[in-house]
């Protein structure tokens, strides 16, 4: 069993008091009365039996044993303010480790982390790029960007920005004799289709375009090879928001027509939260949604538009 230890403002009290050879002055650091001070160092002297100070015309004179107490004591304030120091240390800097999709990773993520670095060197970014969702209870990381509705139970979510479905292609693609000039001229391309050919389906329909043939193309399953290919000038794809910005901001990528869908699914911060406020979590989150809102200026700024179209059937 523990040892029973005095109360901790007895402690502080006989420390302040032998620090300054005065109760008053004690009393004025800690912001209590005179009164209070003198109680908590007789209630101390009481416990354990032991006089700590010798009151002597109206001077106090620390004890021997007092003194030989006050070191105990100074050292035990030490270890409690230097382990807090490092506590805190760790929660403000250290590793943080962020699981992210590959996609994320691969087309929004990699191009900025060295931004972040110089921004704050104190911390030590990790990033586990899986498919599956992390279960914070089990593994070793502190944050998630996750692509869904935002609905996890017990986690804290902050959605990164709001995104789109439209058309990107190379900018290549525009210029010489066969080019995209309207949105009908996409079929005369090869389509870059993810997983299944139902996105391009989907948004031919909403232009109006009931019949169009979609089935050329290769299916592929990861979104940044759709984008990959699609700047390589392979064909044209469609592309999210959040995926597209930094190929289409570098020029790698254009935006031929402002038709788009709307998308109710889009990426989020996540993480425990019981961690949601820890600063170096807090740090990492503030500086996604900062890229995030610059990403969206800047495609403003590049002439971006977009038109939401209404899907079939809506």
């Amino acid at each position: 069993m523990r040892p029973r230890l005095p109360p901790l403002n007895a402690l502080k009290a006989f420390e302040a008091a032998a620090r300054h050879e005065s109760f008053t002055r004690a009393a004025e650091e800690l912001c209590v009365t005179q009164g209070a001070v003198s109680h908590q160092v007789k209630a101390l002297e009481a416990e354990l039996a032991i006089k700590l100070f010798n009151r002597e015309r109206q001077r106090l004179i620390i004890t021997e044993a007092g003194k030989d107490y006050l070191n105990i004591v100074r050292d035990a304030f030490d270890r409690i303010a230097l382990g807090t120091e490092r506590l805190l240390q760790r929660q403000n800097a250290g590793v943080l480790t962020v699981s992210t999709s590959p996609d994320f990773a691969a087309k929004w993520l990699v191009h900025r982390l060295g931004h972040f670095a110089e921004a704050h060197p104190g911390i030590d970014l990790r990033v586990s790029a899986t498919l599956h969702h992390v279960d914070f209870a089990r593994e070793e990381v502190d944050m998630a960007v996750r692509h869904g509705d935002g609905n996890w139970p017990g986690l804290d979510t902050v959605r990164l920005c709001a995104e789109q479905l439209f058309v990107v292609c190379s900018p290549k693609l525009l210029s010489g004799r066969r080019r995209l000039s309207k949105p009908a001229d996409i079929l005369n391309f090869p389509l870059l289709h993810l997983d299944s050919r139902a996105d391009w389906t989907n948004w031919l329909q909403a232009l109006g375009l009931d019949s169009a043939d979609v089935t050329h193309g290769p299916v592929l399953n990861r979104a940044s090879m759709v984008i990959d290919a699609a700047i390589n000038g392979q064909g044209v794809a469609l592309a999210r928001t959040t995926l597209a910005a930094w190929d289409i901001i570098n020029g790698r990528l254009v935006q031929p027509f402002e038709e788009s869908l709307r998308l109710s699914r889009t990426y989020w911060i996540v993480c425990p939260k019981a961690t949601a406020t820890l600063p170096k979590i807090a740090t990492f989150r503030d500086w996604l949604l900062a890229e995030g809102a610059s990403d969206l200026r800047q495609l403003k700024k590049r002439g971006c538009t977009l038109r939401p179209m209404r899907e079939k059937g809506d």
